[in-house]
């Protein structure tokens, strides 16, 4: 961030709420005399919106605390950046998806730099280096790792997510009486300020509905139908789900290796211990025969991956394969040059040969473009499973550095 702000005119750090956008801000900006407007406090957005180029006119640094109350205010400081093309004029933070509102007036296009701010890593929880998708891409096969993590470490996490207020709280009750909150505000202030909601009961189906899908394929139609959503109004609903920060799709991949791949996206929750809160879920009833560990584990995965993509050197991006034929691969991670790391998620500690099912097909089809096939386990041991594939704890995400 603080690279961006020395060569871009309008910095936004976009992210979930409570994720800590605003104490980082905080501790960038008594670096710089800065001006702090926060738009969450009633008198300050009213002036926001009463006068959006008097609002902005200052000659130093602006900070603008939830940019999405007042969307109205890009367009003078587009004004203003044009005609002052300082870098470091304008440090944005926003809750929501700001270049997707449907109400935006004009974009800052070739003027700001977005950086998403997820809830808290495990590594950033531990002070650990987060380092595995680089390391894996750089020594494919050849990475090893051993843990010292049990299953019940790892349930633990889940259900604690990475928020820093959760993190926080080590009482169990405190925790979920938070999680609670949060969604409460999400749908009552957040995701009403964004779009109409007819419908709140229905939408708190909904959103119980894709945590307990937490990793899996998102088919909004059935979705809506199980909710009592018309299909259209669930569309919308997931669409704004995502701009809140609350749910992120995972596209799937193809390079038309099968005309049997699916093109349908997976879904998993930003931060799993909301998940696992709304499913009523605790460390304990997570490993017990029957419990949610597989899906909260999958969409723990997939969100640790997504959030390690925002800082590897290594230019990365994160799908999911799945056929028709129901071959399947968790995560496909594929850089730049069209090389591919496959990654199966297991949440028992044990692996078999035929957990590299998916990853063995891909595989065959990549021929050296395919890197390694890693299937992640709750289990202590790296371990061969012939050419290219390995085991490896879930922990080498990150304590691999």
């Amino acid at each position: 961030m603080k690279e961006a702000l020395t060569d871009t005119r309008v910095v936004l750090i976009n992210g979930a709420r409570q994720s800590g956008k605003s104490t980082l801000v905080k501790q960038l900006v008594n670096e710089h005399a800065a001006e702090w407007r926060d738009l969450d406090v009633a008198y300050i957005l009213q002036g926001a919106r009463a006068d959006p180029d008097g609002f902005v006119d200052v000659p130093g640094m602006m900070v603008i605390d939830e940019i999405q109350r007042a969307p109205e205010l890009l367009l003078a400081i587009k004004a203003q950046v044009d005609a002052d093309q300082r870098p470091g004029r304008f440090l944005l933070t926003g809750s929501s998806r700001v270049l997707a509102l449907r109400t935006l007036p004009d974009t800052l296009v070739g003027r700001m730099e977005t950086i998403e701010l997820w809830p808290f890593s495990q590594g950033e929880i531990d002070g650990a280096p987060d380092g595995f998708i680089d390391a894996v891409f750089d020594q494919g096969p050849d990475l090893r790792h051993t843990a010292d993590v049990s299953r019940a470490d790892y349930a633990e996490r889940v259900v604690r997510g990475g928020f820093p207020e959760a993190v926080a709280r080590v009482n169990d009750r405190r925790r979920r009486r938070f999680f609670s909150s949060y969604v409460d505000h999400l749908i009552a202030r957040d995701m009403t300020a964004l779009l109409e909601i007819e419908r709140v009961a229905e939408l708190r189906v909904l959103i119980r509905l894709l945590a307990a899908r937490s990793g899996q394929l998102l088919v909004s139609q059935s979705l809506g139908g199980e909710a009592g959503l018309p299909a259209t109004t669930a569309s919308r609903y997931l669409n704004l789900l995502e701009e809140v920060f609350l749910i992120k799709r995972i596209p799937a991949w193809s390079r038309n290796l099968s005309n049997r791949a699916i093109r349908t996206a997976k879904v998993a929750f930003v931060d799993s211990g909301i998940a696992a809160y709304l499913l009523g879920a605790d460390a304990r009833g997570l490993v017990r025969p029957g419990g949610q560990f597989g899906p909260l584990m999958e969409g723990f995965v997939l969100m640790e991956l997504a959030r390690q993509l925002t800082w590897t050197e290594e230019q990365v991006d994160l799908y999911h394969y799945r056929t028709k034929d129901k071959v399947e691969v968790d995560a496909v991670l594929e850089n730049r040059r069209g090389q591919v790391v496959g990654i199966e998620v297991k949440a028992a500690s044990t692996v078999r040969p035929d957990d590299f099912r998916g990853l063995r097909h891909l595989a065959d089809r990549l021929g050296d473009d395919f890197i390694a096939g890693i299937v992640l386990h709750t289990g202590t041991q790296t371990l061969p499973f012939g050419d290219r594939m390995r085991a490896m704890p879930v922990s080498a995400l990150w304590e691999i550095g």
